[in-house]
């Protein structure tokens, strides 16, 4: 997709206020094509974007198909495999010497933005280059296998509809055989050089490769879409994709998770560290350092991130002492989490229907709030669905992107175990996050956008996140919160975030083991034993990801202060809000920049 000048999203408003039947993506292409480029220099920009993007997501297109391009659904992306790894890098590496080329001052504003966000990506992605990920390809997530066989029931981010569709996913089975041997590689190779998993990460990967073992291909998770097949489709259309299917799992996917399985067992697990951290691994204090300014698009250092998140943890626990008397509890302020989780009438459901219509009720009741505080919102509905059964029991409440060209819309999944255990305080403050105004708003509007590919379907830990944080936030204002245990569910989310980077740091900086992570989420939050070990796992396979929350909502926070300061009586919230998302995801430096200079042009 080629543009010039990326005219933002009031452009698109207007357009869609005169073309209501006309996709965003459709309409994102107008704008763009109607925008011819007046320098050398911004050609050469639009064609580096396109060459980055395309390269990025044939790299790794799973990562396309999760932020809503599926024109790379039939692809797996071998990026565990030495050879491509070292041609990506050094792809990227000539990309950056491209854009050194270019002279930022003849450009646009919007397209300086783009410059500024590329610049940030490929020097952030390049300094990940030394450290060897490759080696650790199967963490408690199950690595790529797990995340194919999420989308196998075709409701997710890879529909499975079309005949098309059906081939693509199976194209993305049929390669997976290939990457396990080339994990297995790399991971022998880990066990040479002293790079492996903790030992726990792997007896909690082990189970998910055994699920997905099956005794005949039609027992399999990845045989689903034929237990789903489309009744449009001629007899000749499923005979064909049965063969397929059934051929590709019983001859070579079964025997590959077989070797999977038999591997992680046999020879990983025995071979597995007693530590938790990175800083454990050689190089590994440098690797957490570069971890830590990927997802929190800044220069902290681990040390400051832990001192942060002490500091909020002792806001936040103040804050219960306030709303803790109101909801009957007399005790000491950081038994508060602990106390709610034993109360009854935290759990009023009994059937899953129950949880969808009490979020789609609380939709109902925030539309009309968020209309004061949001001129700019997505045209993508957002829906609220129940997560399937083939994947909640590994599954947390989460948001999908809609489709580009409008035939999905944003989804808001439920992920509901047992009903009866769902805590209802965490359901407003959750539905701020992963709905609207969070990730929905966010995350739809970018794709609405006339934005370059590598922003439309881009996303930063620290913006993302922060934003689906601060958004949280907004339920004060909104009323949401009026009711003691609903704003009690808001601050306990809160000091979840603000927990994860004293345990983050902690793991991976300080040298905690497990064991310290899992009792300082206990004694904090109140975690039962099985849902704080849970978490330790997910910060120990992902380290720094957890961080990226609230550095983001702080400063996105931090942001509306000073502009509100500035300006005074000239203050309009739904004007910043519009600043903030109006352009997609951005670095925290970057979107610093834009507010400020928003901030002097209200003045």
């Amino acid at each position: 997709m080629k543009a010039f000048r990326y005219l933002g999203a009031s452009t698109l408003v207007i357009l869609l206020s005169i073309a209501p039947g006309v996709s965003t993506a459709a309409l994102a292409k107008l704008v763009m094509k109607a925008s011819a480029p007046a320098h050398p220099a911004q050609r050469q920009l639009v064609q580096l974007m396109d060459d980055y993007y395309m390269t990025s997501a044939q790299f790794d297109p799973l990562a396309a198909t999760i932020f809503g391009d599926n024109r790379f659904d039939d692809q797996l992306g071998m990026n565990i495999g030495p050879k491509q790894r070292a041609a990506y890098f050094a792809q990227l590496r000539h990309y950056s010497e491209r854009l050194k080329g270019i002279d930022p001052a003849l450009l646009h504003p919007s397209e300086r933005i783009s410059y500024d966000i590329l610049e940030y990506n490929l020097a952030g992605t390049l300094a990940r280059e030394p450290f060897p990920t490759s080696l650790m390809p199967v963490g408690v997530s199950g690595g790529a296998p797990a995340s194919v066989a999420n989308y196998a029931s075709g409701d997710g981010a890879q529909p499975i509809n079309t005949v098309k569709e059906y081939r693509a996913y199976l194209s993305r089975v049929r390669q997976l055989s290939d990457w396990i041997d080339q994990a297995i590689v790399n991971m022998r190779i880990g066990i040479k050089t002293g790079v492996v998993q903790p030992k726990s990460l792997t007896v909690a990967a082990i189970p998910k490769y055994t699920k997905m073992i099956s005794e005949t291909p039609e027992a399999s998770l990845f045989y689903t879409p034929i237990k789903n097949l489309r009744a449009v489709f001629t007899d000749e259309e499923k005979k064909d994709l049965t063969k397929a299917y059934r051929e590709e799992i019983g001859s070579r996917l079964n025997p590959a998770l077989v070797r999977m399985s038999a591997f992680l067992r046999d020879e990983y697990l025995p071979a597995g560290r007693e530590t938790s951290g990175l800083s454990a691994l050689p190089n590994g204090r440098a690797w957490y350092a570069e971890r830590v300014a990927f997802h929190t698009t800044s220069a902290m250092t681990p040390e400051q991130v832990h001192q942060l998140g002490l500091q909020e943890v002792m806001r936040i626990q103040q804050q219960f002492a306030v709303v803790g008397p109101k909801m009957g509890y007399t005790g000491a302020p950081s038994g508060l989490p602990k106390w709610v989780e034993q109360q009854p009438q935290y759990r009023p459901f009994k059937k899953h229907e129950e949880i969808i219509a009490f979020y789609r009720d609380l939709d109902k009741r925030m539309a009309p709030k968020l209309a004061a505080m949001f001129t700019l919102q997505p045209k993508a509905l957002l829906e609220h669905r129940l997560e399937p059964e083939l994947t909640r029991a590994t599954a947390s409440d989460h948001y999908s992107a809609p489709s580009p060209d409008g035939s999905r819309p944003g989804i808001f999944w439920s992920v509901v175990n047992d009903p009866t255990q769902y805590q209802s305080t965490k359901m407003t403050t959750l539905l701020l996050h992963e709905g609207s105004p969070g990730h929905h708003f966010q995350l739809a509007l970018q794709q609405e956008m006339a934005l370059p590919d590598f922003r439309r379907f881009g996303w930063l830990t620290a913006f993302g996140e922060g934003w689906a944080l601060y958004a949280e936030s907004l339920g004060k204002e909104m009323g949401m919160f009026d009711a003691p245990d609903q704003y009690f569910g808001h601050l306990n989310d809160e000091l979840l975030r603000a927990a994860r980077l004293v345990v983050d740091t902690g793991l991976h900086d300080r040298g905690w083991t497990r064991e310290q992570a899992i009792a300082y989420m206990r004694e904090t939050l109140g975690h039962s034993e099985v849902n704080a070990k849970i978490a330790a796992e997910r910060y120990m396979a992902q380290p720094g990801q957890a961080l990226g929350y609230k550095v983001g909502q702080l400063k996105i926070s931090a942001l509306r202060q000073k502009a509100a300061s500035a300006l005074g009586p000239k203050f309009v919230l739904s004007e910043f809000h519009r600043v903030v998302l109006e352009d997609g995801a951005m670095p925290l430096e970057v979107l610093e920049k834009k507010v400020n200079r928003w901030i002097n042009a209200s003045k």
